[in-house]
C-alpha cells in the first residue's frame, strides 16, 4: 500500500515538473519577443501564475512524500 502511495506521489511530482518545464519554456519564448500583444501579455501573467502554482504543489508533494517515508 505504501509503495502505491509513493509511486502515485512520484508520478504526480513528475507530471507537475513536466508542466512546470512547459510553462517555463513558453515564458522564455515570450520573453524573447521584442513586443507582446495584449493576448501574449495576459498569457505571460497566466503562465507565471501557473508555473508558481505547479512549483508550490511540487514542494507540498515532496514534503508529504518525505513525511510518509
Amino acid at each position: 500500500m505504501d509503495e502505491l502511495k509513493d509511486s502515485t506521489l512520484s508520478e504526480e511530482i513528475d507530471r507537475l515538473q513536466a508542466e512546470h518545464r512547459r510553462y517555463a519554456q513558453r515564458l522564455e519564448e515570450l520573453i524573447q519577443k521584442p513586443y507582446l500583444s495584449e493576448d501574449e501579455q495576459l498569457e505571460e501573467v497566466r503562465l507565471k501564475k501557473l508555473k508558481l502554482h505547479a512549483k508550490d504543489l511540487i514542494y507540498a508533494l515532496e514534503h508529504r512524500s518525505a513525511a510518509l517515508a
